[in-house]
This record gives structure tokens, sequence and C-alpha cells, in this order.
């Protein structure tokens, strides 16, 4: 697969602004990183939802696409609760009401109310609208989760703020891993990977998992916010699991019969794409 020189002219430009608005939203503050990933699960949402509308041969109302889309929202709100559990207690008619509960109870029974009455909707299709919720919103979830819980002493006994790191770590992993393998594979890529993704090739994926865990374990060392070895293993873990998701969203693609999941990001494709 011979390197375009445009197409990556063309991702390179998006990728510019699309890491800097994303490093707004990691390194300001828990907030931003709220927002920042709200927007993204919303918009990584509702491109699964017009794939499931595709892969069904089916129409789903908006206002159900949205109400998914909040849901997951609600999920991740739930997630950063060790951040700012007071925000989750307060006063409904003189009881002391725990809303991590009220907003657990809402999203299960309308769940369960579009399961059991929805009758427009065809059952396979509601199947694979709820399996989202392991696909989109629990990735999410787990994320946010992982950057408002982990904190960490040094030995001059200063507080870092190890889950904001780590969450970094990863992204920065999957990135380099993408674009590496995309490098390399351009490049030297004789060899075809998978069949649900023809351009990719076994020479891509391994010289991309290899440079983005040299390139971590760089970054690591410098920094001296990570071990060189857990810094490591992240990279690793992402490199396998990140190449294992693209080719699980190539093959929704693939069974919509589209070439991207969107259009938000030239070279790049949709939210879910990135």
């Amino acid at each position: 697969m011979a390197l375009n020189l445009q197409t990556l002219k063309t991702r390179s430009l998006t990728a510019v602004v699309f890491v800097a608005v994303m490093l707004v939203g990691l390194l300001w503050n828990f907030w931003s990183f709220l927002i920042l990933f709200s927007i993204i699960h919303f918009g990584c949402w509702i491109e699964y939802l017009k794939l499931v509308e595709k892969i069904t041969n089916s129409k789903i109302d908006d206002f159900i696409k949205r109400y998914f889309a909040v849901c997951g929202v609600i999920l991740m709100y739930i997630a950063g609760q060790n951040w700012y559990s007071s925000s989750f207690y307060g006063s409904f008619f003189g009881f002391e009401v725990n809303y991590k509960y009220v907003s657990w109870a809402v999203l299960f029974l309308g769940l369960l109310a579009f399961l059991f009455q929805n009758e427009t909707i065809a059952s396979r299709t509601k199947w694979i609208m709820l399996a989202g919720f392991t696909y989109v919103a629990l990735p999410f979830t787990l994320l946010l989760n992982l950057r408002a819980s982990y904190f960490l002493t040094n030995e001059n006994f200063e507080l870092l703020d190890l889950g904001k790191v780590i969450v970094c770590t990863v992204i920065f992993s999957i990135w380099i891993n993408d674009t590496m393998a995309y490098i390399v594979g351009s490049l030297i890529g004789k060899t075809p990977f998978s069949k649900i993704s023809p351009k990719k090739t076994w020479e891509g994926t391994i010289g991309g998992a290899i440079l983005c865990v040299v390139v971590i374990s760089l970054i690591a060392h410098l920094s001296n916010l990570l071990s060189i070895n857990h810094a490591a293993i992240i990279a690793a873990l992402c490199a396998i699991f990140g190449t294992m998701g693209d080719l699980f969203e190539s093959k929704l693609k693939r069974m919509a019969g589209v070439k991207d999941s969107g259009s938000i990001m030239p070279g790049h494709g949709g939210f879910l794409d990135r």
C-alpha cells in the first residue's frame, strides 16, 4: 500500500486540531474532561445508532437516538461520583436523596419501557441498540472513572493526579499506534492482516505496536510521571485492543455498507472512527 501524501496531509492537519481540542479537555481540569467526553460520547451514540439502522434496515426515531445518548451520558456522570460525590445528595420533600440511585432508576425504567413497550422497532434491532451500552457507553464510563479516581503521593510527598496521567497515556498510546501503523503499513506493508479491513497489513500492525511501546516508554522516561514498565504495558495493551476495536468497527461498517461512521473529521471519518 503506497503512502498517499495528500491523504496523510489531510489526516495530519485534522489531527492537529483534534489533538489541540483533546489536550485542552484532558489537561485543563476534571470538568473540561467531562464536557469533552460527554460531547464525544453523544456523537458516538448517534453514529452507532445510524449504523444499527443500516445493519437492520430499520428506522429509529430521532427522539430515541437522543434518549439513548443521554442515558449514556448519565452513566458517565455517575462514574465520576468519587470526585464530586457531594453533588449526588440533596433534599426532596424533606427526605435525603442520593441522586446517583435516582439516575440509575430513571435510566433502568426508561430502557425497560423502551424494550417492552415500543412495538415499532423489531426485537433484533432493540437488542443491538442495547448492546451499544457495552460498545459505546462502558468504555467512556470506565475512562471517566479512571480519570476521577486515582491519585498518588511521590517521594517528595507531592500529590500527583495519576488518573490524568493514565488516561493521557491510554489515549496517546492509541493515537501513536494508529498513526505509526498507518505510516509503516503504507511504506512497507505487503501482507494483509484481516479480510475485515483489507488496507491493514501485518507489517503495519506489528510496526505500529512496537513503535507505540517505544515512544510511550521514552515519554515516560523523560517526563518521570509514570514508570517505564507501567507505560510499556499500557502501550502494549492499547496497541492490541485498539487494533481489535478498530477491526470490530470496520466489521460494523461493512455490515452497514458504509466507508466511515461519520464525516466530522476530514481524513479520519466520524467520532466512532476516531
